[in-house]
C-alpha cells in the first residue's frame, strides 16, 4: 500500500467526525418522522447539506468539475444519496431498528467486494478476517442491546442501502484523485437533492405545520451527518482505499451505545461490552498493516 493510501492521523480524525455524527442521525431521523413523510426528510438533509456545500464551494473559490463528469456524478448521487436516504427513511418506519442495524453492518463487506471488482483493490485474508469479526461483533452489540430483529420483507430497503452506499463510496475515489473531495461530495449532493424532489415536493407545507423541535432536527441532519459527515467520509476515502475505511462503519453501534450510555443514561450490559470489544478487534485486524521484514543482505564476491 502506497503512502497516500495509508490511515493517518487526519483520516482517522475524519472518520471519527463522521461515524460520531452519522450515530446520531438514526434517532434524529425518527424524532423527525412524526411530522414529515421519509422523503420530505431525505429532500430536507440533502438540501440542507446542498447549501452548505454551495457557501463552502464559493468561500473556497473551488470550482465543480468539468462537464464531462457530470453524468457520473448525477448518476452518483442520485443512486448513493436520493435512493439511499429515501429508502432508509421509509424502511425506519417499517422494520425493527436491530434488524436494520444488522443489515447496515454489510455495508464494509459490500465495499470491499465493489472496490475489488471496481478499484482491483486486493484484500488480505487478514482483512476479511476482520471484518468477519467485527461484523459479527456488531450483530452481538444489537442482540445484546435489546433491539427487536424480526424478519421482515421490507428489509429488502436496506439491502438496497448496502448495495447503492459500496457503489457510493468506491464510485468517488477515482473522481476524488482528478477533482478533489470538496467539489466531487458537493456535486453529487447537488444531483442527490434534485432526485429527492419528486419524494419531497410537500416539504414547504410540512415545514409551516411542524413544531420547532422537529424542523431542528431537519437541521441537524443537514449540517452534521450530511454536509461535516459526508465531507469527512470523503476526506478519509481520498486518502486510503474504500475497503479500509468502510471497515470503521462497524463502530457506529457501539459508538451508538456510548452515546446512549453518557447522554440518556442507557447502562450496557456485559454481552454489549463483549461485542464492542469484538467490533473494534475486528476493525484493528482489518486495518492492521502488514509488517515488512527487509531482505538480509548479500554478499558479491569478485573473482579473482
Amino acid at each position: 500500500m502506497s503512502t497516500s493510501e495509508r490511515l493517518g492521523g487526519g483520516a482517522l480524525f475524519a472518520i471519527a467526525v463522521a461515524l460520531f455524527t452519522w450515530s446520531s442521525a438514526y434517532a434524529a431521523i425518527a424524532y423527525a418522522l412524526p411530522s414529515f413523510t421519509p422523503g420530505e426528510v431525505a429532500l430536507a438533509r440533502l438540501l440542507i447539506a446542498s447549501l452548505c456545500f454551495a457557501v463552502l464551494l464559493v468561500i473556497r473559490r473551488q470550482p465543480l468539475p468539468p462537464v464531462r463528469d457530470w453524468p457520473q456524478l448525477a448518476l452518483l448521487g442520485v443512486i448513493g444519496l436520493t435512493t439511499y436516504h429515501v429508502c432508509l427513511n421509509y424502511a425506519e418506519t417499517r422494520i425493527a431498528s436491530g434488524t436494520a442495524s444488522i443489515i447496515i453492518s454489510l455495508v464494509p463487506a459490500a465495499t470491499a467486494v465493489v472496490s475489488a471488482f471496481w478499484l482491483r483493490e486486493r484484500l488480505s485474508l487478514r482483512t476479511w478476517l476482520g471484518l468477519g469479526a467485527a461484523l459479527a461483533g456488531t450483530v452481538l452489540v444489537v442482540l445484546a442491546s435489546g433491539q427487536r430483529v424480526e424478519a421482515d420483507p421490507k428489509a429488502l430497503l436496506v439491502l438496497v442501502c448496502v448495495l447503492v452506499s459500496a457503489i457510493f463510496f468506491v464510485g468517488q475515489k477515482p473522481l476524488f484523485a482528478r477533482h478533489g473531495t470538496l467539489s466531487v461530495t458537493a456535486s453529487t449532493f447537488f444531483a442527490g437533492t434534485l432526485g429527492a424532489l419528486p419524494f419531497g415536493w410537500h416539504l414547504p407545507w410540512a415545514l409551516a405545520a411542524a413544531p420547532w423541535p422537529h424542523m431542528a432536527s431537519l437541521l441537524w441532519l443537514g449540517i452534521a451527518p450530511s454536509f461535516l459527515g459526508y465531507l469527512a467520509w470523503s476526506f478519509a476515502i481520498h486518502r486510503a482505499s474504500a475497503s479500509r475505511v468502510s471497515s470503521f462503519i462497524y463502530l457506529s453501534p457501539p459508538i451508538a451505545i456510548v452515546i446512549g450510555w453518557l447522554w440518556l443514561h442507557e447502562i450496557p450490559g456485559p454481552m454489549v461490552l463483549v461485542g464492542g470489544v469484538i467490533v473494534i478487534a475486528g476493525v484493528v485486524l482489518a486495518n492492521a498493516r502488514r509488517r515488512v521484514v527487509p531482505a538480509p543482505a548479500v554478499e558479491v564476491c569478485e573473482q579473482a
